[in-house]
């Protein structure tokens, strides 16, 4: 059992902390809460009504004869029905509205909160239970507004409103009435039990099913490459036929409780009858329509409480979602931007001081790491995998924090900068090029405004994109398929350039940058890089050392520890790491 399982299972049938955070969403909303419980009320109040009337029809008017009378009673019961179903109208749809309403501002709120994680935070968690949460999860929580809270207060409250009549009515047949109601409540709590069980699984199920679908859809072309189709999908059954029976053990105790519960109905029924054809031989029963009434009252007792039961279990998984949702929202793990200093424009010096970082307690993937890179200046680091070459970039994107030691931009700490000015005057090239399924133009501005097509077409210049961009159909506005998959890795390649100077950073940071091209194209970004590191401070992250020789600075990491700094031709000289991978690398090549 997971923590996510074993949290869910310790979750109370009404938890009284997470309906607290559940309706503060609806407190915005208070004026049509308040109206759905007004509308429950008067529900209540109507309910015992039409029984009354049809007792009364029969003892004053059909007995009697009186037709005028019969008329008038049948006008006033289609009211009374009327003056129901109206109330039954605006009580499902204001339930309906309220709760597509409420999941609107969760759910906006969620992925509001899910944008500003840290990153350490998606390296720990699977997508696809993000993804659960964002939909299926808050999907749920509409079921509370229509089949939870209000359906629940509507039966409670014509619960109580029909039971007072009985008891004012005849408080004999209302004994012999609820006879079987024990058994009734008994069963019913039971079937509560065990159907919140088997809600709980199979939401563990679907979160399951889903991070397996994602993953594997996402990675299929490592399950094509290396012919796991069958294991995979061995593995993907297993998941489903579990998924399978959690909802069959739902199935089976709807079986067996609603056909329990129909029987224990009929029975109190049957002893009504009996017992009240005896009432009216010996006289304490009016007569046969005072039988009748308390046969519909009877009916319409049971039934809320035989749909209590399925109403509070939708409630009680709708509070299960929110608890889950709510672990997410008051999770700590978010993107700190406490700075406020925006300055225009950046120098572009960069200097770490003593600085520690791990993704996990002290196990420490860089170790008292400092440098200084002035204005205008190109810093390489080499390194073999592990090294800590990603992590420093990390560091100086701020999407991790150090442990110890400080960042610096300009003298600066990078902490003190806000998110927006620091992503502004920092451009960042990754060797994994991630495109959304939208136009070549959007992919670049990313939902911008500021930035014109003028701007990217001049950018597109730069990096040597253009011709390529200016063959496909509709240019700048060719939509991509899912992450680019009609591009080329080197199209996609230079679209990130493109998507990183048209901001004009005066930080440049390159992690692997040409590694994905072929040599034809790594050369074209070659040639574009050297103009558009002009008057930039740049950190370049490389394999191919060929790449770096012209940097000013080359940063040689081994197990996070900065072993070596210097120029091309200083590093060579020393005999030391830099000198034995330029050696082991042209030797293989």
């Amino acid at each position: 059992m997971n923590k996510e399982q074993q949290a869910d299972s310790k979750g109370n049938a009404f938890d009284v902390k997470v309906f607290k955070q559940l309706m503060a969403f609806v407190m915005p909303y208070k004026g049509i809460f308040f109206l759905l419980v007004f509308i429950s009320l008067s529900m209540a109040v109507l309910a015992p009504v039409l029984p009354v009337l049809i007792s009364k029809t029969i003892e004053e008017y059909i007995s009697m004869g009186d037709e005028q009378g019969l008329l008038n009673m049948t006008i006033l019961m289609v009211v009374v029905l009327a003056g129901q179903s109206l109330l039954a109208f605006f009580n499902t749809y204001l339930s309906g509205w309220l709760g597509q309403t409420v999941i609107k501002d969760i759910r906006v709120k969620l992925y509001r909160h899910i944008l500003n994680l840290r990153l350490s935070f998606f390296d720990k968690t699977p997508i696809g239970r993000l993804v659960t949460r964002n939909v299926s999860d808050i999907e749920t929580l509409s079921e509370v507004f229509s089949q939870g809270v209000a359906s629940i207060l509507a039966d409670l409250l014509q619960l109580v409103a029909i039971l007072g009549v009985m008891l004012w009515w005849n408080w004999r047949l209302t004994l012999v009435s609820l006879s079987t109601l024990p058994v009734l409540l008994i069963s019913t709590y039971i079937f509560k039990e065990k159907i919140k069980d088997s809600f709980g699984a199979v939401r563990t199920a679907v979160s399951n099913l889903n991070t397996f679908v994602q993953e594997h859809v996402t990675g299929m072309s490592i399950v094509q490459i290396f012919g796991t189709e069958d294991r995979e999908l061995k593995k993907f059954k297993e998941i489903n036929e579990e998924h399978r029976r959690a909802h069959l053990r739902s199935v089976k105790y709807y079986s067996i409780y609603f056909p329990v519960a129909d029987v224990i109905g009929a029975v109190g029924i049957g002893l009504l009858v009996w017992y009240g054809a005896k009432g009216i031989f010996a006289g304490w029963v009016d007569n046969v329509g005072v039988l009748i009434a308390f046969i519909m009252f009877i009916g319409m007792f049971l039934r809320p409480i035989r749909m209590i039961a399925d109403r509070f279990n939708t409630l009680q998984m709708g509070l299960i979602s929110t608890e889950r949702i709510m672990r997410l929202l008051d999770s700590d793990e978010m993107v700190q931007d406490q700075g406020s200093f925006e300055p225009d424009t950046l120098k572009g010096e960069i200097t770490f001081e003593d600085v520690y970082f791990a993704y996990k307690d002290e196990d420490y993937v860089l170790k008292d790491l400092s440098f200084k890179v002035g204005q205008g200046q190109t810093v390489a680091f080499v390194g073999a995998t592990g090294a800590g070459k990603s992590s420093t970039i990390g560091l100086l994107n701020r999407f991790y924090q150090p442990q110890k030691g400080r960042v610096l931009i300009d003298g600066v700490e990078i902490s003190e900068y806000s998110l927006p000015a620091l992503r502004r005057h920092v451009g960042l090239v990754l060797q994994d090029v991630f495109l959304f399924s939208d136009s070549i133009l959007e992919n670049i501005r990313l939902g911008n405004p500021d930035i014109t097509e003028e701007m990217v077409w001049k950018a597109s210049e730069q990096v040597g994109a253009k011709g390529f961009i200016e063959r496909l159909p509709n240019k700048l506005h060719y939509q991509v398929q899912e992450r680019g998959m009609t591009l080329s890795v080197g199209q996609r390649q230079l679209i990130s350039f493109v998507r990183a100077m048209v901001y004009d950073p005066k930080i440049l940071i390159l992690d692997e940058a040409t590694s994905s091209v072929d040599s034809e194209t790594e050369q074209m970004i070659q040639n574009a890089i050297e103009r558009m590191m002009e008057g930039r401070t740049a950190v370049v992250i490389a394999h191919r050392l060929a790449t770096i020789q012209k940097a000013d600075k080359i940063g040689v990491l081994d197990k996070g520890e900065l072993k070596e700094m210097g120029s091309h031709q200083e590093l060579l000289q020393q005999d030391g790491y830099y000198r034995q991978l330029y050696q082991m690398q042209y030797k293989n090549s």
